[in-house]
């Protein structure tokens, strides 16, 4: 089924008489547990209904490709402010994500440190609940905080809460340019304590990742004479880690950054990838309980690991730090076998559960993707 406007979309999850299955561009198709069902296609439902620039505001209906938006948005010197992931890569799946699915999956990029992510960066939704009911959250103005915020619920609730039609975006200016400086050669201790050192300098960071090349790299953003004082002053700062190298160039500062932001580096990788979030402070013991043979890339200043094992090894069997880790890619069997996202303590679990039932009293949208009874959390 693919309806081209909201009506239609409660029509046809109101008609439903077992499972749907919820699609946009089917870039994330793996992610999560498999589901059986009716597919309900939202690329339908396609369009950019409102942009303001000068209110820095951007709404667009569900299935509009991420693509478009952010064409519409670059021609106006703007961005989404938390660096939207695109994971298609890394899962096979090409890279046609719509801006539903970003929504749906809370991608957010390296920029989250600075920026927030996609929920932080939404001020209005509207969606189509278990029940066939056209539910709307928020606005389209960055003032409007009254009620219930389903706005942020929605965003990370992989389908399970409601099918989204429409998403409303607070939007910023394009940076000027951007650089970043570039440590070689260090282990993952001294990585995060220099990716520290440079969150705690007063020159805005927007970026810390350690790769699997051994590169550390920061990344700095904003007017050229900002960027090119603040990193003269970051090269100073970090040079007691060892050498530090600059890079100003433009389409090599874009390209490095995306392929941080797509995971690119493990996509060729055999075996599962796991996402794993700790305290920044705690990523290098969880990469040495790893093992040597897991390839590994640490972003969000060493808070987000994303680690490729070979198959059948539960990472969550190796944290002996608070955290919690996701298996992103992987086969049914490990998916059976070890859960796709960190189980719940008790209470969480029945807060999830009932909020479920009210929203999906039927338990028809995407049954089981969050786990294999369907009534995990968002």
């Amino acid at each position: 089924m693919r309806p081209v406007n909201e009506a239609e979309m409660a029509d046809a999850v109101r008609a439903a008489t077992g499972p749907l299955r919820i699609r946009g561009g089917g870039t994330r198709l793996g992610f999560g547990h498999d589901v059986d069902g009716t597919v309900l296609e939202t690329g339908g439902l396609s369009g950019i209904t409102l942009y303001e620039p000068g209110a820095l505001t951007l709404v667009a209906q569900a299935g509009t490709p991420l693509a478009e938006v952010e064409a519409v948005l670059a021609a106006e010197r703007q961005r989404l402010p938390f660096e939207p992931a695109r994971l298609g890569g890394l899962l096979g799946n090409g890279d046609e994500t719509t801006i539903g699915g970003v929504v749906a999956t809370g991608a957010a990029g390296p920029r989250r440190i600075q920026a927030g992510g996609c929920r932080d960066s939404m001020i209005g939704v509207r969606f189509v609940d278990g029940a066939g009911q056209i539910v709307k959250n928020g606005g389209r103005v960055m003032k409007n905080v009254t009620g219930y915020d389903l706005v942020k619920l929605l965003a990370g609730s992989h389908g399970t809460l409601g099918v989204l039609t429409e998403v409303a975006f607070k939007v910023l200016p394009v940076a000027e340019t951007a650089g970043t400086v570039v440590l070689n050669g260090l282990d993952d201790a001294a990585a995060v304590s220099a990716m520290s050192d440079a969150l705690g300098s007063p020159f805005d960071v927007s970026g810390a990742a350690h790769l699997p090349d051994g590169r550390t790299v920061v990344r700095l953003e904003g007017f050229a004479g900002s960027v090119a004082y603040r990193m003269e002053r970051m090269r100073e700062r970090l040079a007691g880690y060892g050498a530090v190298e600059l890079i100003a160039d433009q389409t090599g500062v874009e390209a490095l950054w995306a392929g941080i932001r797509d995971v690119t580096a493990l996509a060729d990788v055999p075996g599962s990838v796991w996402r794993i979030s700790v305290k920044p402070s705690d990523g290098p013991a969880v990469r040495a309980a790893l093992g040597p043979d897991a390839v590994s890339l640490m972003d969000w200043g060493g808070g987000l690991i994303w680690a490729a094992v070979p198959e059948g090894r539960d990472v969550r069997a190796a944290l002996s730090v608070p955290g919690h880790a996701t298996l992103v890619r992987g086969a049914a069997e490990e998916k059976a076998r070890f859960g796709v996202f960190q189980p719940e303590p008790a209470p969480l679990a029945r807060i999830s559960a009932g909020l479920r039932e009210k929203f999906d009293p039927r338990g028809i949208l995407n049954t089981g993707r969050m786990g294999a009874d369907g009534r995990q959390a968002a």
